[in-house]
């Protein structure tokens, strides 16, 4: 029996393996994306206690050099915050640009799947229609046979 060949095989295997390195960058994209949010919410609560240190200064004594220097503070958890809100955006940038690849990679690969099964439906008919030859002549075979000794 004939053995089924898909021809477009190895270019198959190479957008499995593009899918799997999709796969991969989306994941350390995200990671990273998720360790910038914990850096993020580490300034916030940072500039939170900074700023409790610093309503707590102004209404239990007038050290105005500590307001100061808790005023500076709180300004510089401000920038640092900002500057973090800029690198999350930056970063989810790159994961949606990772996303983007993962998706394309998906839908090659499901067009060459695609064409393998049909492919192999077609691969499927060409042996059911040998086989029926194969059968009718034997029959036809027969028939004569039969024909020819009676």
């Amino acid at each position: 029996m004939a053995k089924f060949v898909f021809q477009m095989e190895s270019i198959l295997s190479i957008k499995e393996k593009l899918e799997d390195q999709a796969k991969a960058e989306y994941g350390i994209e995200m990671g990273k994306l998720r360790e910038e949010e914990k850096k993020l919410a580490f300034l916030v609560a940072k500039k939170n206690g900074y700023q409790e240190r610093l309503t707590g200064a102004v209404q239990n004594h007038l050290d105005i050099q500590e307001i100061k220097a808790l005023e500076n503070s709180v300004e510089n958890a401000k920038y640092n915050i900002n500057l973090q809100r800029v690198v999350i955006a930056n970063q989810q940038s790159r994961v949606d640009r990772a996303r983007e690849k993962l998706d394309n990679a998906m839908k090659e690969r499901k067009t060459y799947e695609k064409l393998k099964e049909k492919a192999f439906e077609e691969f499927k008919l060409e042996i059911e229609a040998q086989e029926r030859k194969e059968v009718d002549e034997l029959v036809s075979f027969r028939h004569r046979s039969a024909e020819e000794s009676g």
